[in-house]
């Protein structure tokens, strides 16, 4: 299963993503980055100190929503960074573009810094002229009672590229920095990489070839867990930092404020799922030892596939027709955005030197996406590119819906529609299978991809971050020894004596970018507990199609417990959280249940 890290000019372009759908040439981008300069100062030239009226301030929140719209594509025009920041010229373009921004901060931040100091019945009475500035005005009058003096807010403003480093330069380590050394076992070679361990050898069923790579790669990591850790040290008490200068008390009330979700919602889903999915899952952890004849099951092998002889192999040309009829429940002009991806070449497919790890999707108000994939040539890579399409077509339906500014979703929401694509298309593939086998590997993968990688990947993640950020409110420092140590503990109490966790295994916050965006681990599980109680109700016909597609058309108009009421999904209650870990529950029995008939019947 291993691959050879290949360039990015070795590749076939057909399955890379076509970044001149945003501008044709260098030169168009260069002259739409000139304008969103001259446009900024216009700007600000035109309305500083002038907001001062309803009907100045609906047309300035116009303008800005424009130059907005103009930015998020010279914005986007540097993916070129992500799937290859081996070229000099694509970092170069990126770090320009980054300068430029930072320069261009004080002429964008006054409007809504001055907009905070007019009286909440102006404001009121500007939101009841415009629909389109409406939700913006609004969130405006909540924010004042968290927000610094105008002079701090413009000038911070000045500082935001600096404050908001962290993220950039871990990926500039993690990406393009760290080499991994390759490894030999008898008289092969395997090279190494960031993407090769994420996407190939974390699932290899060779035990050997897994073992070493889990030791080889986190050996490497160790020898740069102490600059990582002042990295994201100074993450999070910027974070802090943030958080007392907008007047909250603790990092988890300035973080979630945003994201219009309560401390109660935000502990439930990580207190509930701890508490309440250790037994099926350590039970399913139990039928891996047993198909693996393991002596103990160790932290390298939970990602394993339950029957990895019997994954399929599929074609990038095959997997869209999976996906399209995986996804067809959704309805036609869903199916023909999905058409739309593949002919327009939204989608990025091959593992390269130098492309991002994971997968990402980003978007263009009402101009389609980008999706960042590592294809794999396994059936397992339909999930992700299900998932990421998920992600595409919130946006299209809130941008066909909204203003840009009001397609902007909280982040506990934005995983529901991605995760939704990955159980409908589960749930079709098992309608699909045509033996036993079949049924039980779309069930496994359903298991060990869709959920682990949610609902444990991310939720032990989240109570990790969660452990971090008490030690922050209390002013405990921190070190690689401290992270290395509170990742360990999580792990550790997670999987009990049914997992042997390695003390490199601690190591594993290295590995995610996530803790540079906040509070946002979390939200994988929170947006999966909506998608698998609203997938059930579809699936069962108490819910119509249409009342999915109209959540996901609300765009960022609801909080999350609006969003959710939207599809008979009640947040203020655990009821869901249970709902979701039941479904993981049969899941398992099914799966155990079909293992016993397979090997029964001698088909394994």
């Amino acid at each position: 299963m291993e691959k050879k890290n290949l360039k990015r000019s070795e590749v076939n372009p057909k399955y890379t993503w076509d970044l001149t759908r945003i501008f044709k040439t260098e030169e168009d981008y260069c002259l739409a980055l000139d304008k969103v300069v001259t446009d900024a100062k216009a700007l600000d030239n035109k309305y500083r100190n002038k907001l001062n009226n309803e009907e100045t301030i609906n047309q300035a929140l116009n303008d800005v929503r424009k130059l907005y719209e103009a930015i998020n594509y010279v914005s986007s025009y540097n993916l070129y960074a992500e799937s290859d920041a081996t070229d000099e010229k694509n970092l170069i373009r990126r770090g320009k573009f980054g300068l430029v921004m930072n320069s261009l901060s004080p002429h964008l931040s006054f409007l809504d810094a001055e907009l905070k100091l007019q009286t909440n019945e102006l404001l009121n009475k500007a939101a009841s002229l415009s629909k389109d500035n409406s939700l913006t005005l609004k969130k405006i009058i909540k924010n004042k009672l968290h927000s610094p003096s105008y002079e701090v807010e413009v000038a911070l403003s000045s500082f935001s590229d600096i404050l908001y480093s962290p993220y950039n330069i871990y990926n500039a380590f993690k990406i393009t920095d760290i080499k991994f050394d390759s490894f030999k076992i008898g008289k092969k070679t395997y090279d190494l990489s960031f993407n090769s361990f994420e996407n190939n050898y974390e699932y290899i069923e060779d035990n050997l070839v897994r073992e070493k790579a889990f030791s080889n790669f986190y050996k490497k990591l160790g020898e740069y867990q102490n600059g990582f850790s002042e990295i994201y040290n100074t993450c999070v008490l910027n974070d802090k930092a943030q958080s007392k200068l907008n007047g909250f008390s603790s990092v988890f009330d300035y973080l979630l404020y945003e994201q219009d979700v309560t401390k109660e919602m935000y502990d439930r889903q990580i207190d509930v799922i701890t508490d309440k999915l250790r037994a099926p899952m350590r039970k399913y952890v139990s039928l891996l030892k047993e198909v693996y004849k393991l002596d103990k099951v160790s932290f390298c092998d939970l990602k394993l596939s339950l029957d990895p002889e019997f994954e399929p192999k599929i074609s990038i040309k095959e997997a869209s027709n999976v996906v399209i009829n995986g996804l067809g429940i959704l309805g036609n002009d869903y199916r023909n955005m999905i058409k739309r991806a593949f002919k327009e070449r939204w989608i990025d497919f091959p593992q390269t030197i130098g492309k991002s790890t994971g997968g990402f999707c980003s978007s263009l108000y009402r101009n389609g996406s980008f999706i960042l994939l590592n294809w794999n040539g396994l059936l397992e890579g339909c999930y992700v590119l299900a998932h990421e399409l998920g992600h595409a077509g919130h946006q299209y339906y809130a941008g066909n819906a909204q203003n840009s500014f009001d397609t902007n979703v909280s982040s506990y929401m934005v995983e529901a529609p991605s995760t939704m694509n990955e159980i409908l298309l589960a749930n079709q593939l098992y309608k699909d299978a045509k033996d036993s086998r079949m049924k039980r590997f779309v069930l496994s993968s359903s298991i060990s991809r869709t959920y682990y990688h949610n609902f444990i990947t991310h939720l032990l993640e989240a109570a990790y971050q969660r452990e971090v950020y008490k030690k922050v409110d209390n002013g405990e420092p921190l070190s690689a020894n401290v992270l290395n140590n509170i990742y360990l503990k999580v792990l550790r109490d997670f999987w009990g004596e049914d997992v042997y966790i390695p003390s490199y295994a601690g190591l594993t916050w290295m590995r995610q970018p996530h803790y540079y965006m906040g509070l946002y681990s979390y939200t994988y599980s929170a947006g999966l507990t909506v998608a698998t109680a609203t997938s059930e109700k579809i699936l069962k016909g108490d819910l119509t199609i249409d009342q999915w597609i109209k959540l996901l058309s609300a765009g960022g108009t609801l909080s999350p417990r609006e969003l959710a009421l939207l599809v008979n999904c009640d947040l203020s209650t655990e009821q869901p959280l249970l709902e979701t870990i039941n479904h993981i529950a049969d899941m398992v029995e099914e799966i155990i249940k079909l293992t016993k008939e397979l090997k029964s019947n001698g088909a394994i």
